[in-house]
């Protein structure tokens, strides 16, 4: 399934403008804002392409967006009602929607994915949630998923559970673009990377281009502060610690990122035109209404990572007075609050686990409900 392409240079080339936005200066220092949203309405309206003009260069999607997206209104109706009417179960019938959906972003996107030689302009559509604990399952579709969208710059998105890895592995083998989500432990994200670059040495040995495979790692950010915050509400003692966690843990996830993709291993790779494996900051909207709007954004800006945001997050980084790379800004610190945590009692990989599961079943419990949602639409359709 890949496709011969020049080998896309590491530094990210920026896709030429009038306009000076807050999205074109990220992306200068090397940070693609994604929007973590998709309707209907969004791509048909000429939004998703304004969003593009003003320097957007991808989406995502998860089962809980697209539960909101298609019961809100009617917007699906026509295609719910000409599926429904060809027998097809609740689950046949949400592919469908979705997959027309993914194709029509990808298509708005398209221009800046040929503009930046597939760098960047990307949508992603998730494999079942009922998948996350199955490794062949998962293979399976994401090998259905990928090739029913048919489109170059759509990704696949896999949960980053154990399971989850082996799966990651042999869908890059095939020539599969990854989005990795649901990543809270560094030691975890780290396992991903690694099965990124497996999957290319596999895909590489067996002779086939490895320029265009491309993948991010979503490390999802604020929802490790509000399990950490809760935990020391109680602790007087420890309050100066509240509100640090995620992003000390992005940022050691941000390191270990830097030391994986660089050495000869990598390089081997890289003289083939390998990509790297995006770090993309999930969960990056703020929780905790004292903390403010872009806290997940500020310190984390830096070469080859996105920011995938939900639209209130978007507005508060289009006033964003002052934009340079931070990344790597008080690693030292970020260390050590992380030792105070653990002398605190919190444990961090405790912590990553429950967010895991918990997320998997968030999505699973959004994929039922909208299933139930279209099996009562198709019902009423087919009675006429």
């Amino acid at each position: 399934m890949a496709v011969t392409a020049p080998a896309a240079p590491e530094t990210p080339k920026t896709a030429a403008r009038p306009a000076d936005t807050a999205l074109r200066r990220l992306h200068a220092l090397g940070q693609s804002v994604w929007l973590d949203n998709i309707s209907r309405s969004l791509i048909r309206s000429g939004e998703l392409k304004a969003l593009m003009d003003e320097g957007l260069l991808g989406m995502t999607s998860n089962p809980t967006i697209f539960e909101k997206a298609i019961t809100a209104g009617a917007d699906y109706d026509d295609q719910l009602a000409a599926v429904a009417r060809q027998a097809g179960s609740p689950a046949a019938i949400f592919e469908a929607l979705a997959i027309k959906d993914i194709q029509d972003a990808a298509d708005v996107l398209r221009p800046a994915y040929d503009a930046l030689d597939g760098a960047d302009g990307f949508v992603s559509l998730e494999v079942s949630p009922k998948l996350a604990d199955d490794t062949q399952g998962s293979i399976d579709d994401a090998s259905r998923l990928f090739a029913a969208v048919s489109r170059p710059n759509v990704m696949i998105k896999i949960p980053g559970t154990q399971a989850g890895i082996a799966a990651i592995r042999e869908s890059v083998a095939r020539g599969i673009n990854i989005n990795v989500t649901l990543l809270f432990d560094v030691d975890r994200y780290e396992a991903v990377a690694n099965a990124y670059i497996d999957g290319l040495e596999q895909l590489a040995k067996a002779g086939k281009p490895i320029a265009r495979v491309a993948s991010v790692a979503s490390f999802f950010v604020s929802r490790v502060d509000t399990a950490v915050d809760a935990q020391l509400q109680d602790q007087p003692q420890h309050q100066a610690l509240l509100g640090t966690a995620a992003v000390n843990n992005a940022k050691v996830a941000y390191e270990r990122f830097e030391r994986i993709f660089s050495g000869p291993r990598w390089q081997a790779l890289a003289d083939k035109g390998a990509r790297v494996q995006r770090v993309l900051w999930a969960s990056t909207s703020t929780k905790n209404p004292a903390y403010k709007a872009t806290k997940y954004v500020d310190p984390l800006i830096g070469p080859h990572t996105i920011n995938t945001v939900p639209p209130q997050t978007l507005d508060a980084i289009r006033t964003m007075p002052d934009l340079r790379v931070s990344i790597r800004d008080d690693l030292a610190t970020a260390h050590q609050q992380l030792a105070a945590l653990s002398k605190a009692g919190i444990d961090l990989k405790a912590v990553a686990d429950k967010l895991e599961v918990d997320g998997v079943a968030s999505f699973a419990k959004s994929y039922d409900d909208l299933l139930a949602a279209i099996e009562q639409k198709a019902e009423r359709i087919r009675r006429g």
